[in-house]
């Protein structure tokens, strides 16, 4: 459970990862969350890089949420979900900004969820939830391990539950997870961490 240091109002933002089985599983986790979230949500997503996306449009159908491709230089804002571009890490910088690198592959990935989750726990500290969904690979578990070190909450969907086992199971053995929750449990988890900052 996250620790009692923590108020609700404290969360400033939500970072999400995910890769094989993940744009399902985003579809499912976006639906139960509306425009009226407090905190914006950045997700890494692996796609692959030769193609254009289509996932702003495919969850854009399915969420109350601003589906938005970050751009360099992005001033993140609440109820707004900020989707890695193919092939370009996605961080987040001191006052809320987002920075689009081109730098080395990690585990094989770019993006990779493991810079997210670095970038946010450096920002945030504290004020950070990192969630990992479905995926192969290890990417993300050094990252949680990051925002876990720096007071952060970690949600991890199921290994038991989730489509592909590889990111949760990894993220799960860093022993970094708050809670390891089945899909359908972690948007109400989620809303019930931030919730009090609508008020």
């Amino acid at each position: 459970m996250p620790s009692e240091q923590h108020a609700p109002e404290d969360f400033a933002v939500v970072a999400i990862a995910s890769s094989a089985g993940g744009v399902q599983a985003l579809i499912s986790l976006l639906a139960e969350l509306d425009a009226g979230l407090p905190v914006p949500l950045l997700v890494v997503q692996h796609l692959d890089p030769r193609h254009r996306t289509v996932l702003p449009e495919v969850l854009a159908r399915r969420t109350e949420l601003a589906i938005k491709l970050a751009e360099d230089k992005d001033r993140i804002e609440p109820g707004t979900v900020y989707l890695a571009p193919p092939g370009r890490h996605l961080l987040v910088k001191p006052g809320g900004t987002i920075a689009l690198s081109d730098s080395e592959v990690v585990h094989f990935v770019r993006p990779s969820a493991d810079l997210l989750f670095e970038s946010v726990a450096e920002t945030y500290g504290p004020r950070a939830i990192a969630c990992v969904l479905t995926g192969t690979g290890v990417d993300g578990a050094r990252g949680v391990a990051a925002i876990k070190a720096r007071g952060g909450v970690v949600l991890v969907e199921d290994p038991k539950t989730a489509q592909f086992t590889g990111m949760p199971t990894a993220a799960v053995e860093s022993g970094a997870a708050d809670q390891v929750l089945r899909l359908e449990e972690i948007a109400a988890v989620l809303r019930g961490l931030v919730e009090s900052k609508r008020q």
